[in-house]
């Protein structure tokens, strides 16, 4: 089997109040969906452990991971960080199952065990700066793991995908201008996180903004004259996804029109380039995506291609 589903219980019980659009019910449709596709007897299972503190460390400051310690509320009570971003009893210990979820994938592809790795975990990391929480996002799951894989695996160079409908901001705060990262994404714009657009040419980020009602073939022209060059260019020893689905015509949170179809697409060209440069080896990771019937198709189409079925 090439392809790692990667889960925990944790994750379900992270929850910031019914009318919050990130709910556990997000994962119950994934799973629910990728059973009925009948994909599960053709892909692995994964259970992953807790990263550690200095896992987290590498990515995010003491100061920053004390001040949320010290601050997880009692049971039925929220601690708020802003209006989007809020932790209950459990969200600490889930974001720290979150983020191991990505170590234990980095290890399980460099271990040929297998060749990819979904993570279906929340709470999700691409807002999360190195000093503060934003955007339902606590610890930045996909930077864990790169840095992870620098230090445990001795790799050079590798590369961050991020299709979610909002910028990454986060992930690109932590690795900008380090050139061991090439970090490729597109994102509707303007719309939240706001962030200040760069040239990317001047730096390793190849971050594309993209206008609201933007057709898929806006995206996929980004995909094949940005991204690919550059990854070409950067040659990546594992290629890391922010997996966000939310950039689906059916989901309201934005104003794209991607399609399940358009996710797989993207995928098999990743795919593609994780075989020529990195052995196959792709740790993707749930971000976004709040529609659960197209969330849970696109998902189901995201692992096919990766498993090639």
């Amino acid at each position: 089997m090439e392809t790692m589903y990667i889960t925990h219980p944790t994750s379900f019980i992270h929850e910031m109040g019914s009318f919050h659009p990130d709910t556990p019910r997000r994962l119950d449709v994934i799973s629910d969906q990728l059973l009925m596709s009948g994909l599960m007897p053709f892909i692995t299972t994964g259970y992953p452990f807790k990263a550690l503190k200095h896992d987290v460390l590498r990515v995010h400051t003491s100061d920053y991971f004390n001040s949320l310690l010290t601050n997880i509320p009692e049971q039925g009570k929220y601690y708020f960080i802003d209006n989007d971003t809020m932790m209950n009893h459990y969200t600490f210990n889930s974001a720290l199952y979150a983020a191991g979820s990505g170590i234990f994938g980095v290890n399980a592809v460099f271990s040929n065990y297998v060749k990819n790795v979904f993570c279906s975990v929340r709470p999700p990391g691409h807002h999360a700066c190195s000093n503060k929480a934003m955007g339902s996002c606590f610890f930045n799951n996909i930077a864990i793991a790169a840095k992870y894989a620098f230090e445990q695996y001795k790799i050079s160079k590798l590369a961050i995908i991020d299709f979610d409908v909002h910028h990454g901001n986060g992930t690109e705060e932590i690795f900008f201008n380090d050139d061991r990262v090439l970090m490729c994404s597109f994102f509707q714009h303007p719309f939240y996180p706001y962030s200040k657009l760069l040239n990317y040419k001047k730096t390793n980020m190849c971050n594309i903004p993209v206008d609201a009602y933007s057709k898929p073939s806006k995206i996929r022209e980004i995909v094949s004259e940005y991204w690919i060059p550059e990854i070409h260019k950067h040659k990546p020893e594992i290629i890391l996804i922010s997996a966000g689905f939310d950039a689906h015509r059916e989901d309201d949170m934005g104003q794209l029109f991607l399609t399940e179809s358009d996710y797989a697409w993207i995928t098999d060209k990743i795919v593609d380039l994780s075989e020529q440069y990195s052995e196959g080896r792709i740790v993707s990771m749930l971000e976004g995506g709040y529609n659960f019937s197209s969330l849970s198709r696109s998902v189901v189409a995201h692992i096919r291609s990766l498993a090639k079925l």
